[in-house]
């Protein structure tokens, strides 16, 4: 799914991603389903964003706490020209939703995500199959790992079949809830 919002610019835009994740890699929990399309104990991959003051002041509300979080959380909506999102993305399954869907691969979506958002970057959102297929092509510039000192122990794990990506380290922040880490990847 493409969600283009942003102005068209000219130039090119870097392809990110950024995603919460478990200590033991996983990005949604197990027995994913309409009714819980993020997996058994999913949500806990989040609770750190909801809690942020940024996060309340997106959804149009007042509360949460003003952290390094809430810094983080404000630069991830920065610059974002469209979003790419996998066919299962909280929809739970196959079908699960009333959106429509980018269905002749991640070129076609990428190329439509930069009409759609000109200049900003282009966010691939997820999910874990999206992303991987992402990294195996070499077509992401930048993963911002959102890493939660939870462990899930099934679900859909983020890094399988991705061959082997150089990572590189830019940005370290780290809090009580979670540690972020921004890495850019090598060709």
């Amino acid at each position: 799914m493409i969600l283009g919002c942003g102005k068209r610019h000219k130039g090119m835009s870097s392809v990110t991603c950024q995603i919460s994740i478990s200590l033991d890699g996983f990005v949604a929990g197990p027995n994913q389903s309409l009714e819980n399309p993020i997996g058994e104990g999913g949500m806990r991959l989040h609770q750190w964003l909801f809690e942020t003051d940024s996060w309340h002041k997106l959804q149009g509300h007042a509360g949460g706490a003003h952290t390094v979080d809430s810094e983080v959380v404000d630069g991830l909506f920065q610059n974002v020209g469209a979003y790419i999102m996998g066919r299962h993305m909280f929809g739970g399954g196959r079908g699960g939703t009333t959106f429509n869907f980018v269905t002749d691969g991640i070129d076609s979506a990428l190329e439509q995500a930069r009409l759609a958002g000109g200049a900003k970057d282009i966010v691939v959102a997820g999910g874990a199959h999206t992303v991987q297929q992402f990294i195996a092509a070499g077509l992401l510039d930048e993963l911002y790992l959102h890493i939660v000192p939870i462990v899930l122990g099934a679900g859909e794990r983020l890094l399988e079949n991705v061959g082997d990506p150089m990572l590189k380290p830019n940005d370290v922040i780290a809090s009580p809830a979670v540690t972020h880490v921004r890495y850019r990847i090598g060709r």
